[in-house]
């Protein structure tokens, strides 16, 4: 029993031993590698502070910017004029309007004919 805990103590020592021979080093702390100074970081903080935030939302953003546009108001409000007294490219059902003509290429006795044979119950030809 005493060589078995002794046999034991032994295999953990050398487990330890070889668990160490493979562990990292620690190297510390990186050095800094900047080249401002205490005063040029600190003048730059204190512009930072005192700028707009370039990444504001909503109300925090300040005013909006103002567009130009390369439109006239009077080529714009003829275009508006145009649209409203045109027809509504929407609509849908009765307010769609009056349908389009179409014209057929199928002979207008044939559709009668196709017409007739299915009212009588006659097979249509395919």
């Amino acid at each position: 029993m005493n060589a078995s805990k002794i046999l034991s103590a032994v295999a953990v020592a050398l487990m330890a031993v070889a668990g160490a021979a493979h562990a990292e080093t620690y190297e510390g702390v990186h050095q800094l590698t900047s080249a401002a100074s205490r005063a040029e970081v600190a003048n730059q903080a204190v512009v930072a502070a005192h700028s707009a935030n370039p990444y504001a939302t909503g109300a925090n953003a300040g005013p909006a910017q103002v567009f130009v546009s390369s439109t006239s108001r009077d080529a714009v409000r003829a275009d508006a004029v145009a649209a409203a007294r045109s027809a509504d490219p929407y609509a849908e059902g009765a307010s769609a309007g009056v349908a389009p003509i179409v014209a057929s290429t199928v002979d207008r006795a044939t559709v009668r004919a196709a017409a007739r044979a299915a009212a009588r119950g006659d097979s249509l030809p395919l």
